[in-house]
């Protein structure tokens, strides 16, 4: 999908956060644009979780302003915060899913204590949405400790879909899953996507996720964003951990793969 830069959701302008004496974003700048598909990579320790947890606003930034649909989100009363924030939806990297309930209760969970439903109209939404990410009928009763890992992640996804977000963020969601049940949440994802016509910011280290789903790919390091563009340009960075990312062994491997679906690269051009 191609997206306009002037169309951004969310900016983030110089982003400060730190534990202690350890800084781990200082100065950082980034956009999400509507309908995108934003892959976030980065070396282990350069806060791209972090990053997700200040915009969704689990942690208050050191420095720096976050701006979502236009509001700074530091400056909203609880009230007005709580009212955007349900326009996000977000799957942690091992589904925080409730275990004491079953995956229609915890998709409906958010629908009864965000919007109000009652039970009955709760269950039933949970119900399509759990259907929307694939899942069958049957599993609507099942708990989280009876799933394949695969399920859970769908089922994660599901719950994060329950308000109809505009923006979904997602950390790791293929960490654990097996080559084939990761290029199948790829595929559910980008569909999604295309259908529903919400932005994604997708924490990853899969490179044939960022290869089969990313509109644009942001690499953070040194503290900041080093660059966010599409995977050709970024991918072409001359830079020591771009290089040993996206071109060793895994790196070729991934781009050998998506090259019938992305056409020739720039050198083969």
């Amino acid at each position: 999908m191609v997206t306009d830069a002037s169309n951004a959701i969310i900016e983030v302008r110089a982003l400060t956060n730190r534990f202690g004496d350890f800084v781990v974003h200082e100065e950082l700048d980034l956009d999400i644009r509507r309908g995108e598909i934003l892959g976030v990579v980065g070396g282990s320790g350069t806060g791209k979780s972090v990053l997700l947890r200040s915009i969704v606003g689990l942690k208050r930034p050191d420095g720096g302003t976050v701006r979502v649909f236009g509001e700074d989100l530091q400056r909203l009363t609880p009230a007005h915060r709580t009212r955007l924030e349900r326009r996000f939806g977000v799957l942690f990297q091992r589904g925080a899913l409730f275990t004491s309930l079953n995956l229609q209760e915890n998709v409906a969970l958010p629908l009864i204590e965000h919007v109000g439903l009652s039970r009955p109209d709760a269950e039933r939404i949970a119900r399509v949405k759990l259907a929307l990410t694939g899942l069958p009928p049957s599993s609507a009763g099942l708990r989280p400790d009876a799933l394949s890992g695969g399920m859970v992640k769908r089922a994660a996804l599901a719950r994060a879909l329950a308000l109809d977000p505009e923006v979904l963020f997602l950390d790791e969601p293929t960490a654990g899953l097996d080559p084939i049940g990761a290029a199948a949440f790829d595929r559910l994802l980008t569909t999604l996507r295309d259908a529903l016509g919400f932005s994604v910011f997708l924490v990853t280290h899969d490179l044939d996720t960022l290869y089969s789903c990313c509109d644009r790919v942001a690499v953070i390091a040194d503290r900041r964003v080093l660059a966010a563009d599409t995977l050709e340009v970024v991918a072409s960075i001359d830079d020591p951990w771009v290089r040993d990312y996206f071109h060793g062994p895994r790196g070729r491997a991934a781009a050998d793969a998506a090259r019938p679906r992305m056409g020739p690269s720039r050198e083969e051009r």
